[in-house]
């Protein structure tokens, strides 16, 4: 009870404790002593421990220097433990290993190891050797007489890993032959340039005002042969289509005047003529007829290059490989069976060459055809289906367009029959003669209305424009020979009638 009058005597301080006079008066009571009360900066002094000091040490107020703090390491700690845990593991997993490979009875023998290496290293050798023998392979023959001179017999390899009862068997290459698209065609170029020609087109237009203007196309053809007077050269029939003018540009940039011989619309196909008086000995010297190759043999992804008068600038070249072969396409009614490259065929390609890799026309360009197809799909005639009808167009005579007030008149107004029109109605396709014009050629001839025009002079006849081209060669009294399809009986049956040609101003 006293004790606890004397804490409540005195100051109780902020944190709790008891004034310092207060647990000076509790201190001489437990220890039975009666002391005289001592001044209050003497019983600080006294117990000034309480604060973290030591007892007898004076303590200088607003001084106070905190009390160190020995750092310690963690890092180090940590770094030790880490490494020492590292190693513990690591010899218990190497006796973890060890004691796998006693269980399983698989002896680790490095001599084994070096044995297979060997035999790894005499194999990995040996298939260089044969890779080294193949790469040199440039043809088929030469590949085939390589391996019997070398005596290399494809066979198998058999490996045995001692140790094991395995045979592990490594087939050996066989030696094949390389084929690889040919990228230098220097000497094809060299050969092939002489044989092809650029060709202008210079024809007759219409404007926006209905007025005649002079136009001019540019185009390729192929040196296909040569008479006693005349050279010869084949080219698409819309490069010279409709001509008023046709000129021809050698290899030397040598040109001269050139003239229609033979025409087949069906087959985009024309024979131009040059004659050898017209030549200088000089660009004789320096051109060459071409040499026609087989497009019966061509196989897709065989190299092709493409020679012509691209845009007409002169003659140029692309390359590319055959892309398809056969390609149905249907252009102007008439469908035909092409190759198809990749080689750039543009505007003036047309009649140019196609070559292979021997430097043979293997097909005609026709850029009329790739104008309806994307970028990287041209075509051409393969030129085993030209030749027959090159052959052909070689016998006609040469023409040379008469002057206007010589030009012949049939005598008749006709109409188109075209794909369309002949599958609907199942009519031959040609020129419809819807009339017959009175005391004109035709009339004399016995041609009638209704009749169906399908060649002219031996030359086939699709469209009427062809039909009044053709006229623009023949003067006046010229007899030539025109023939028609006639109906008779649900039936059409061929008429080949001989017809005078009247004046165009009568």
């Amino acid at each position: 009870m006293e004790e606890n009058e004397n804490r409540q005597d005195g100051n109780v301080y902020s944190d709790g404790a008891a004034s310092v006079d207060g647990q000076l008066d509790n201190s001489r009571q437990g220890n039975g002593q009666q002391q005289q009360a001592e001044p209050v900066y003497a019983r600080i002094e006294q117990y000034s421990n309480l604060y973290g000091g030591p007892a007898n040490q004076t303590v200088n107020y607003g001084k106070v220097k905190p009390a160190k703090v020995k750092k310690k390491h963690p890092v180090f700690k940590r770094m030790v433990l880490s490494i020492v845990s590292g190693i513990v593991f690591g010899l218990f997993a190497g006796l973890g290993v060890y004691v796998v490979y006693e269980l399983s009875g698989l002896d680790v023998n490095q001599a084994k190891i070096a044995s297979v290496k060997e035999q790894m290293d005499d194999l990995a050798s040996q298939m260089e050797d044969m890779q080294a023998g193949v790469g040199k392979t440039q043809s088929a023959e030469s590949a085939s007489q390589s391996s019997e001179s070398s005596g290399i017999e494809p066979k198998s390899r058999d490996i045995d890993i001692e140790g094991t009862n395995e045979v592990t068997q490594i087939p050996q290459m066989e030696p094949q032959t390389v084929t690889a698209v040919v990228t230098d065609v220097t000497e094809v170029v060299k050969t092939a340039m002489p044989c092809v020609v650029s060709i202008t087109n210079l024809y007759s237009g219409t404007d926006w005002y209905g007025e005649t203007t002079q136009e001019e196309a540019s185009g390729s053809g192929i040196i296909v042969g040569e008479t006693d007077d005349e050279l010869l050269i084949v080219t698409n029939y819309h490069v010279i289509e409709g001509c008023d003018e046709l000129s021809v540009q050698f290899i030397d940039d040598h040109e001269v005047l050139a003239y229609v011989k033979g025409t087949d619309s069906s087959n985009d196909l024309a024979v131009i003529t040059v004659f050898l008086d017209d030549i200088e000995e000089s660009t004789r010297g320096q051109i060459a007829i071409a040499t026609l190759g087989d497009s019966d043999a061509l196989q897709v992804g065989e190299p092709a290059i493409a020679i012509g008068n691209s845009l007409g600038y002169g003659q140029s070249v692309t390359t590319g490989v055959i892309s398809a072969l056969n390609r149905e396409v249907v252009i102007d009614d008439n469908t035909s069976y092409l190759i198809q490259t990749d080689a750039a065929i543009n505007p003036g390609n047309s009649g140019g060459a196609l070559l292979n890799v021997k430097g043979e026309v293997i097909g005609i360009n026709s850029n009329k055809i790739a104008n309806y197809v994307i970028e990287g799909m041209g075509y051409a005639i393969p030129i085993t289906t030209a030749k027959p009808v090159i052959e052909e167009l070689m016998q006609h005579e040469t023409k040379r367009k008469v002057s206007d007030n010589e030009r012949s008149f049939l005598g008749i107004s006709g109409t188109d029959v075209t794909s369309d029109v002949s599958a609907t109605y199942d009519m031959p396709k040609g020129v419809y003669v819807a009339q017959v014009l009175e005391n004109s050629a035709a009339e004399s001839a016995g041609i009638l209305k209704g009749d169906i025009i399908v060649a002219f002079e031996g030359e086939t006849i699709t469209t009427m424009s062809q039909l009044q081209g053709m006229l623009e060669y023949y003067a006046a009294g010229s007899t030539v020979d025109v023939t028609v399809m006639r109906q008779s009986t649900g039936n059409y049956e061929e008429k080949t009638f001989s017809v005078t040609l009247g004046a165009k101003n009568q």
